[in-house]
């Protein structure tokens, strides 16, 4: 392939590590900003391991300050939304003028930020159907999927469609070997996600336990299937109808998956701040404006944010 975007990589964890891996792997100009992992990355390079055959890029361009990073074609925003409060003094130094940004996160709504901090940019919601994890510096464990859903990001009501932008970032994905998918309506992508990510994130956190162990149980089965069931309310509340046979489908998928531990569960077992607002807030305030409400969601967020609070973290 003839490779013509550059990209830049804000978080090199368990997505932009994944993600970057394989773009920079495929051939693509990839630079890293890597934070706490700096030092290894730079002598060191990256390390995949993948079922479907790992790797190692034993040189990749790692930067620890965005100051030092070129602007690039296209930014993808990969670390936790705890930490978009530095989108506003990264993207303008690492992304050029009317470029493309792809924002790989959790949460309802958070390409606003991106948004915001790179007015005149393209931005693109990606929704990663994806179990990986950071077993260590520089090293990325992908466990299972790692299919990317792809939309436009439309402050206003109407959904933007399918965009030129859209098109060019999911030919490089599918380059690299990346399952890419394209939803017409961003709204609804990030609701889908929310679906299961309301449940499994919060009750493995909360429990203790794996995708696996919490749908070993029949309680938590029910539990869990409650919670999509009420997401999907309501988002049909706020004005996105959820298909009706997205419930039944996330539990199989999840069913058939290796034991996974939600970023969620990695995040309160590590002591870091958990992505409450993003994750449970924000929902949760779309569907009160809606005039929907959402006693288990509530119930869920409640605990977490009690839990969050014994650790002495505070909320972001």
């Amino acid at each position: 392939m003839n490779w013509t975007r550059s990209y830049a990589i804000l978080g090199t964890g368990a997505v932009g590590g994944y993600y970057g891996g394989l773009l920079r792997k495929a051939g693509a100009d990839v630079r890293f900003l890597v934070r706490s992992d700096f030092a290894h990355v730079r002598v060191h390079g990256l390390k995949i391991d993948s079922p479907g055959g790992g790797f190692t890029l034993p040189r990749v361009s790692a930067f620890s300050r965005p100051s030092d990073m070129p602007p690039s074609d296209v930014a993808i925003v990969a670390w936790k939304t705890t930490e978009n409060g530095f989108l506003a003094s990264t993207l303008p130094l690492v992304l050029k003028p009317g470029g493309i940004v792809l924002v790989l996160q959790n949460g309802l709504d958070p390409e606003r930020e991106s948004a915001e901090a790179m007015p005149g940019a393209h931005v693109l919601g990606g929704l990663c159907f994806l179990c990986s994890r950071k077993a260590g510096p520089g090293w990325i464990q992908h466990q299972d999927y790692g299919a990317v859903t792809l939309a436009a990001y439309s402050p206003g009501p109407d959904p933007q469609g399918e965009t030129p932008e859209m098109r060019a970032v999911a030919a490089d994905l599918r380059a690299a070997g990346v399952e890419v998918g394209m939803q017409e309506d961003w709204r609804m992508a990030r609701w889908r996600k929310l679906a299961w990510n309301i449940p499994f994130n919060g009750l493995c956190a909360l429990l203790g336990a794996d995708t696996a162990q919490l749908l070993g149980q029949e309680a938590m089965r029910r539990q869990v299937e409650a919670i999509i069931d009420e997401v999907a309310a309501g988002a049909g509340a706020c004005g996105t109808a959820l298909p009706p046979a997205l419930r039944d489908r996330m539990m199989r998928d999840t069913d058939a998956m290796a034991p996974y531990e939600p970023s969620m569960k990695l995040d309160r077992d590590a002591g870091r701040p958990m992505e409450l607002d993003a994750i449970y807030g924000r929902p949760l305030q779309a569907m009160a404006s809606a005039g929907f409400r959402a006693p288990l969601i509530e119930a869920l967020h409640a605990q977490l944010e009690f839990s969050e609070k014994l650790t002495g973290f505070p909320q972001r």
